[in-house]
């Protein structure tokens, strides 16, 4: 098995990426939401829709004001998990700094064949891949630049854009079931 780098060690990754930082969100809840003072707030009723900034949406402002781009699709449960209802809650604050967020129900993307697991995809060229325990915290990532995986990546974040639907368009979909 490859290493696992904690995330702290490679974070630096996404000041110096040149030209893309994508992401795949596959998991139904991730301890670090459910561990934030933001959880707390939003499970008590506060709207967390526009937050302030914060460290990650201001380097994604400033990677996206110099040409780069962010973007990533999350996979969602039909109906949503608590988990997925809090980063759809939160998603306009980071589309608001520049990272497109766009959502994709789990059913279409297991038709799509697509992986069922946690990743950044860095330039077309260097896959991190997440590794998680039983309690959804994040172990670290393992890195790959081998070109199979690279490869797969690629197609995976081709098909999921293409299927996804941005952030406001599917928020008034759940709305309008609710």
């Amino acid at each position: 098995m490859p290493e696992v780098i904690p995330f702290k060690e490679i974070a630096h990754v996404f000041k110096t990426f040149e030209h893309t930082a994508w992401r795949f969100e596959t998991r139904r809840g991730y301890a670090t939401d459910r561990n934030s003072e933001t959880w707390t707030r939003w499970q008590a009723g506060e709207d967390v829709t526009h937050e302030p900034p914060d460290d990650w949406r201001r380097n994604v402002a400033e990677q996206t004001a110099r040409g780069k781009r962010f973007g990533r699709v999350r996979l969602v449960d039909q109906p949503l998990t608590e988990g997925q209802e809090f980063l759809l809650a939160r998603a306009p604050s980071n589309v608001a700094a520049g990272d497109e967020v766009r959502y994709l129900l789990r059913a279409n993307a297991a038709r799509l064949g697509l992986p069922d697991f946690d990743f950044w995809l860095i330039d077309s060229r260097t896959v991190l891949r997440f590794v998680f325990d039983e309690e959804d915290t994040t172990l670290g990532v393992t890195v790959s630049q081998e070109p199979a995986d690279v490869l797969a990546a690629c197609q995976a974040r081709d098909a999921a854009w293409h299927y996804a639907i941005r952030t406001a368009d599917f928020a008034r979909r759940v709305a309008s079931t609710v």
